[in-house]
């Protein structure tokens, strides 16, 4: 890619028109233009918007794996885009050269496959969940990784057509870690790039209802999807320690464990494990796949 073009995807419940409209404000406002915008509303009627952003509205909502989906698939009907950035409707680019920057990475590396940005407030403080790496304290180390952040990416457009889009019965929950181990399995590389700044409220995610749920159960299907025989109930045993220890609510607990029971009797195909030289160089990149 020696010019790498850029299309940019985002969605919307529709719930937040003003903040989406300062989001676009700061995508036209980088000093390397977007080829194409589009707008994913997601179940929902969007709000008006510029006459340089293609709009999309689905009957229904497809949760954030099926709506990127249809925004990548808008993408690749133009055949002009190289790199998708995906960015969270209540995001802000509070720099104007996130774009030019992030396509001077894809062409000097022609195996990029993801670039995570990093996550901050209106203060610029970034929580450690936003930080994609064991040892998170210090979220401006960036480096080589294994899962990425869903808010604020780009993801090569080659690498997506290899490998495919987001999991979309996962409606919502780790479907960034799913596309991830798929990239890294691949032969391709996963990137966090902390000078590369997506503005975004301080969240927690237990505000969605259904977090607890989504989060036990997609976190089953990665592991009977992803992971070698030997290490799905490592992963799940590790994962359910963390949780009672981290979770201070008995209905958040519940919820959890319903979650983990569903994962375990529903199926979610294809199941296609990675490698063990995958296993390796993740656990050599400070993540092995069990934690």
């Amino acid at each position: 890619m020696r010019h790498p073009r850029v299309g940019v995807a985002i969605l919307t419940m529709g719930t937040r028109p003003a903040e989406l409209a300062d989001l676009l404000e700061s995508v036209a406002g980088q000093d390397t233009p977007a080829t194409r915008v589009v707008v994913v509303g997601n179940g929902s009627p969007l709000p008006p918007l510029p006459k340089w952003v293609d709009g999309v509205e689905l009957p229904e909502n497809l949760g954030v794996a099926g709506g990127r989906n249809a925004a990548l698939a808008r993408l690749r009907e133009s055949g002009d885009v190289d790199v998708v950035v995906d960015l969270d409707d209540d995001g802000l680019l509070i720099s104007t050269d996130v774009f030019t920057r992030l396509t001077e990475l894809y062409a000097s590396d022609q195996r990029l496959g993801v670039v995570s940005f990093r996550i901050a407030d209106e203060h610029g403080r970034t929580q450690r969940r936003h930080v994609p790496r064991l040892r998170a304290a210090d979220p401006m180390r960036g480096g080589p990784v294994t899962t990425f952040l869903g808010g604020g990416n780009g993801l090569s457009m080659r690498m997506l057509e290899e490998i495919g889009g987001w999991p979309e019965p996962f409606f919502y929950a780790h479907e960034e870690t799913d596309l991830a181990w798929r990239a890294l399995d691949a032969g391709w590389k996963v990137l966090y790039e902390p000078e590369l700044v997506l503005q975004h409220p301080w969240t927690s995610p237990t505000r969605h209802a259904v977090f607890y749920r989504m989060v036990a159960r997609n976190r089953v299907w990665l592991a009977k999807r992803r992971l070698p025989a030997l290490l799905v109930p490592a992963y799940l045993c590790v994962w359910t320690v963390m949780t009672v220890a981290r979770t201070r609510s008995a209905a958040g607990l519940r919820a959890w464990f319903g979650g983990f029971a569903e994962g375990l009797r529903t199926p979610c195909p294809p199941r296609r494990p990675m490698r063990w030289s995958t296993v390796w160089r993740m656990t050599r990149l400070g993540r092995p796949p069990v934690i």
